[in-house]
């Protein structure tokens, strides 16, 4: 699964780069590096997520934790 993660990012890196050089010519290419910046960034949130540890994650969720209210930073 990673290592498909990773090789669509740099596929994705490799189409950046291509489309770079057409970006001021013309609204489409534009349109499509825009688009495809995203991909990029969705494909490199799913690595990221696919790299924690997830019981850790379910732990952390599980337990209360204190939310700290802004007059806490005010108090000394």
């Amino acid at each position: 699964m990673e290592k498909e993660l990773i090789r669509l990012i740099k596929e994705k890196e490799i189409q950046l780069a291509k489309l770079k050089e057409h970006i001021d010519k013309s609204t489409i290419c534009s349109d499509l590096y825009n688009k495809v910046v995203l991909e990029k960034a969705v494909l490199k949130k799913e690595l990221e997520d696919s790299k924690k540890n997830k019981i850790v994650e379910n732990i952390k969720n599980f337990l209360p934790r204190k939310k700290t209210l802004i007059c806490d930073y005010f108090k000394k």
